[in-house]
């Protein structure tokens, strides 16, 4: 069985920037395993810009974006293995692989970094009643088409879900030709960013209906036609709201599921919420030496983000390699999210862990107006900030220093809510 330091599963990234920071911070024997037959992960399909703003102040597209990591990788010369699938990881770190030229093969890691990234919901977690006719795409795969296999799948096109790939996919559809009828949004709320509602719909003339869905898909061998309804609080249609809409294409953009199968075969425990590892601030899970980052931990908004988590990921995981990372001789704070914050990573802190800052990053569970973010130590409040806008397509993150934290050596918990004006 080979030995490796520091096993990386996933190429995407997440994957590389965490690689990258480990071998900045010493670790030597690294290795990425990825699955696809090229590094990037969902990068190479996203040829749109937008991306590398805070990483590398520039705007990139998303294959330029990946490709800087790739070349930060093979400068280092970091050894990856691609078409490697990894089938098991255990307790104890030992991970089974295989790919076509080595077989089945395992590797006994110091440090493994969970970086899967996250799939698409499909058509069979909505409960869209009809037929099962051809022409129902994920925004995803659509993109993978479109970008890469250079496969357009229709002309008449609606989108169901106003994530930022079903966003994104509105303009690319309208830009290869397409017309595009409409997005239709359960929620009351837009599920992506701010500037991809303005850039790639308002810019087009591309119609947003909040609180409606697909009720119906009309077509058995190809999708004909769709109605859509409204909802109310309940999300159940409101009968007499009903629309029809010709098509031959529905895509779907209903959200995003971490990739926790292997995670939860090794044991890490997983948040209910957000449906990916409970992490401390070291961006360690449950299991020592097993850490994660990126989408797989929870879904992020910006590439920038993933690349800034996964970086401290990698970091810490160098340091475990090399038995620096110990038993935290402290007490552990519990992060506690009230008020409409759904969630908090990390979800516990070891202030004597804690490098300068730490970054803690959240979601909010509807849209609330000039509110404030406050964060309470106990029952003191200590930070009171006001936002403006703050809606749950996007992350939010406060940021708390090792100072503030020694200030308080009996702190239990931590809480970050919303509060009203």
């Amino acid at each position: 069985m080979k030995q490796v330091d520091i096993v990386i599963v996933g190429g995407g990234p997440a994957g590389l920037a965490a690689a990258v920071a480990a071998y900045d911070s010493g670790a030597e024997n690294i290795l990425i395993l990825e699955r696809d037959e090229q590094l990037g992960g969902i990068l190479n399909q996203c040829i749109h810009n937008g991306f590398g703003l805070h990483t590398f102040k520039e705007e990139l597209t998303g294959p330029e974006y990946a490709d800087r990591f790739i070349q930060q990788v093979n400068e280092r010369e970091i050894p990856y293995l691609l078409n490697t699938m990894v089938m098991d990881i255990s307790p104890d770190r030992i991970v089974t692989a295989m790919n076509r030229e080595d077989g089945m093969f395992q590797l006994e890691a110091k440090a493994v970094v969970l970086a899967m990234g996250c799939r698409e919901k499909p058509r069979g977690a909505l409960n869209i009643p009809g037929y099962r006719p051809a022409g129902i795409f994920s925004a995803g795969t659509a993109q993978r088409l479109v970008n890469i296999e250079g496969y357009m799948p229709g002309k008449e096109v609606v989108v169901l879900g106003s994530g930022d790939i079903g966003l994104i996919m509105a303009r690319r559809m309208t830009l290869e030709g397409a017309k595009v009828k409409l997005v239709a949004e359960l929620m009351p709320y837009s599920g992506g960013l701010k500037r991809n509602i303005v850039q790639c719909l308002d810019d087009f003339g591309i119609p947003l209906r909040l609180s409606h869905t697909v009720i119906d898909i009309e077509g058995k061998e190809h999708i004909t036609a769709v109605t859509i309804a409204e909802v109310g609080a309940d999300r159940k249609p409101i009968p007499g709201t009903e629309e029809r809409y010709t098509c031959d294409t529905l895509l779907l953009s209903c959200g995003l599921i971490p990739e926790n199968e292997l995670s939860t075969a090794a044991g890490v425990e997983l948040s209910p919420v957000t449906n990916g590892p409970v992490v401390n601030e070291s961006l360690e899970t449950n299991i020592p030496g097993v850490f994660a980052c990126g989408n797989v931990l929870h879904v992020h908004d910006l590439v920038d983000y993933v690349s800034e988590e996964a970086a401290k990921a990698g970091q810490t995981a160098a340091k475990y390699a090399r038995g620096e990372v110990t038993e935290s001789a402290g007490k552990e704070i519990r992060m506690k999210a009230e008020s409409g914050v759904r969630y908090t990573v990390p979800s516990t802190i070891h202030p004597d862990r804690v490098d300068d800052k730490l970054t803690v990053r959240f979601r909010v569970g509807d849209v609330y107006k000039d509110s404030y973010v406050s964060v309470y130590f106990d029952d003191e409040r200590v930070q009171h900030k006001k936002k403006r806008i703050i809606a749950p397509g996007e992350m939010e993150q406060i940021v708390l220093t090792k100072k503030q934290l020694e200030e308080y050596p009996d702190l239990q918990t931590i809480t970050v809510k919303i509060e009203a004006m």
